[in-house]
């Protein structure tokens, strides 16, 4: 019994042959009910925690979990909230969504470009973006990567703080709206990389560990309580989540946020098993120089920031923080001369890089355009953090809109601890992220790219996979063929020849 407790997905699946079948990993209870239509029905044992039955109802329906004949709580794999994460599940049948075929995305053509929904159009939504797809598509991007869409506290934020990991965000379009998006972007030879977040669950997260012990106390994260990896159930909530974006929404990879705080001390990684169970490009977040991703886990590319900080100190001479280790021409070369370039993802910007800036500068324009034009002529994948093909001028600052109002002051009083001790950012009065002129501010403009940027990519397909690095005082040159690119720091110029 046990190998088939686990084998079909969890959550408010339709049957084919109507009904409903429900699922649900509950350990902590000892009796398991469904809310819906107004009455209510006791689901079954199963075995291994797991609670189930097939139930007259149908897509769209609402219902709640209850536990034990007291609290009533949303579905921890509920693919939809329409009223927010304390709003009850909707039943959402995935089957009827007609997304067109994909491109298989292949390392060595990947030019990522990250966006954020809720700032990346006017409209916020996966609806508004459409249109501009073409757009990308055109300037050379091979891939959109999407911030995490998963239901989070409120309706604006980064999507770090999700709470319900199978739901499109409500205020984004929903599960509806993302299929929408995915299917435009395929149509326009686009793939689509999700951000996914399984290091922590956000303000709200307790509702799901009402359910069963989904966290665990002998780690801990910077955002909160580290999540119970040696545990059935939590791996098939994460792995499950992962099959489920890429099977029922075709999404074509992942990116997994932050897997130096995923713990894990089973015999095999849940990373690497999720590696063997998704079908789709699988890529990480990695911050210090650990390479377990690629060495041990089997996954296609991580996130690595060193090149980022390289360029950034010897571009801006800032040397605080995490800062401190970077800024010389000997660690540029070193990160750009690194074996199997193409599995290391780097940038010039990302959302991390400006976002957990006080004030959610980006780079001045001049030192900008040296910086990217590096990156999109390494032999790394590059990924391009929205409006960077137009040196975008409006911050991208760190917004939230958490329901509880405990939360929302904490955020606050940590955002101003947190810079207090830069001087860089002295006297800079730190963004509230609770207003909403804060999200406001981070909106991007849509001007058409600089052709500079837009020929840099065109380069990639053209130029053989080789690259020849010197320096010469404060100056970079790189060649590709019989292309050359050279980066002066101190003028903070680049020029590129053929």
């Amino acid at each position: 019994m046990s190998n088939q407790v686990w084998q079909r997905p969890f959550g408010a699946v339709p049957l084919s042959t109507g009904g409903v079948e429900f699922r649900v990993w509950a350990p902590s209870a000892s009796r398991v009910a469904v809310r819906v239509h107004g009455g209510e029905r006791e689901l079954e044992p199963a075995g291994e925690g797991v609670f189930a039955a097939e139930i007259a109802a149908e897509p769209g329906d609402d219902y709640f979990f209850v536990l034990d004949g007291g609290r009533a709580l949303p579905d921890p794999c509920s693919r939809h909230q329409p009223d927010g994460i304390r709003g009850p599940s909707r039943i959402v049948d995935t089957s009827r969504f007609e997304i067109a075929d994909g491109p298989r995305l292949r390392l060595a053509e990947l030019v990522l470009y990250e966006l954020h929904v809720g700032t990346f159009t006017l409209g916020g939504t996966f609806d508004a973006a459409i249109p501009h797809l073409r757009r990308l598509r055109e300037l050379g991007v091979t891939a959109v990567e999407l911030m995490p869409v998963s239901a989070f506290p409120g309706e604006r934020g980064w999507g770090y703080d999700g709470v319900y990991a199978y739901a499109p965000h409500a205020a984004y379009g929903g599960p509806g709206g993302l299929a929408r998006f995915v299917d435009a972007a395929h149509r326009e030879g686009l793939g689509v990389v999700l951000d996914v977040v399984y290091n922590h669950i956000g303000p709200g997260g307790d509702a799901i560990g009402a359910f069963g012990p989904y966290f665990t106390a002998a780690h801990h994260t910077f955002w909160g309580d580290a999540i119970d990896y040696s545990r059935r159930g939590v791996r098939e909530w994460a792995i499950g989540n992962a099959e489920y974006w890429t099977r029922d929404f075709s999404i074509d990879g992942l990116r997994l946020d932050a897997v130096h705080a995923i713990y894990d001390d089973s015999p095999v990684h849940v990373l690497e098993e999720l590696r063997e169970r998704v079908d789709g490009l699988v890529t990480s977040e990695m911050g210090p120089d650990d390479f377990r991703p690629l060495e041990e886990w089997g996954h296609d590319a991580m996130w690595l920031d060193n090149l980022h900080h390289e360029l950034h100190v010897l571009l801006t001479g800032e040397r605080e923080g995490y800062y401190e280790p970077y800024g010389s021409l000997a660690g540029l070369v070193r990160e750009l001369t690194r074996p199997e370039p193409e599995r290391l993802i780097v940038c010039a910007q990302n959302h991390d890089q400006v976002g957990n800036r006080a004030v959610g500068d980006r780079l001045p324009p001049e030192a900008h355009r040296v910086a990217l034009a590096i990156v999109l002529f390494s032999l790394n994948t590059p990924l391009l953090f929205m409006g960077e093909e137009h040196d975008e001028p409006a911050p991208f600052q760190f917004f939230t809109d958490h329901i509880d109002p405990a939360i929302a002051d904490a955020t606050r009083e940590g955002r101003k601890r947190e810079f207090a001790a830069f001087t860089s950012f002295s006297g800079k009065e730190v963004p509230d992220p609770q207003a909403y002129e804060t999200f406001a501010r981070s909106r991007i403009s849509q001007p058409d790219a600089d052709p500079f940027y837009a020929e840099l990519i065109r380069l990639r397909r053209e130029l053989p996979r080789t690259l020849d690095v010197s320096t010469e005082g404060r100056v970079l040159t790189l060649r590709r063929g019989g292309a050359m690119l050279v980066a002066d720091f101190d003028a903070k110029t680049v020029e590129l020849s053929r």
